[in-house]
């Protein structure tokens, strides 16, 4: 389901939209699949989708702000159907966008997925985090320490906690049947966060911009199954 949403509002993504509208569109589709918004009133919040522009790292809530041409555009999904969870986040260009903006999707992106990699039986939690910090500091960006990834299932947020920063070899031994949410978020600048008065959106201290990807991944005896990937 989070994986379709995603995709559809790639499609949708252009300048002038605004972010409420691309917060309808999910909250549609998720309705007209069966399932229920994750986000939605959890812990208060008021929105289906995190929406999150250029410095905002996660939990940017929808309004009227409209895209515009050269922004970055996180989107954060959750759904619940039947009483199990997904959860996934891309982050994308708003028409063309500037070569370090590029460059800091790009990474992003492959940190996301050199983490899953490391998603075997019998390795550690901070074998993902590890894998995804040497690599996004190798390429001169940070990676963000106050949120980090989660186990998911039958809640939005479980056990083990996943960090994007760590030394190999720590955290809790990967199990069959885990299931890991996996979601690097890479500012261009400094690591600092800051929250912005309405208690939700995270932002880039010094206003660099920020990047977040996330895949919800289950442990197998054959390796990773991302499973909110389309197939």
């Amino acid at each position: 389901m989070v994986a379709k949403v995603l995709s559809h509002l790639e499609t949708l993504i252009r300048p002038g939209l605004t972010t409420a509208e691309l917060d309808v569109v999910a909250e549609e589709m998720i309705l007209d699949m069966g399932g229920q918004p994750a986000f939605k009133g959890y812990q208060g919040y008021p929105a289906t989708l995190c929406v999150s522009v250029n410095e905002e790292i996660v939990h940017g809530i929808p309004g009227e702000r409209k895209l515009i041409e050269g922004d970055i555009v996180g989107i954060d999904c959750g759904t619940n159907f039947k009483g199990f969870y997904g959860d996934s986040a891309r982050t994308f260009a708003v028409g063309e966008i500037s070569e370090e903006a590029k460059k800091l999707l790009d990474v992003t992106r492959e940190s996301l997925y050199l983490g899953i990699k490391k998603v075997k039986v019998g390795n550690r939690i901070s074998d993902i985090s590890s894998s995804i910090q040497t690599f996004v500091e190798g390429h001169g960006f940070s990676v963000v320490r106050e949120f980090v990834g989660h186990g998911i299932g039958q809640s939005l947020h479980e056990e083990p906690q996943v960090p994007n920063y760590g030394k190999p070899g720590f955290g809790e031994r990967l199990r069959e049947g885990m299931v890991l949410a996996i979601e690097p978020m890479v500012n261009s600048k400094g690591p600092e966060v800051k929250v912005l008065q309405d208690k939700w959106t995270a932002v880039t201290a010094d206003g660099g911009y920020s990047a977040h990807f996330e895949h919800s991944v289950a442990v197998t005896t054959n390796g990773p199954w991302i499973l909110s990937e389309l197939n």
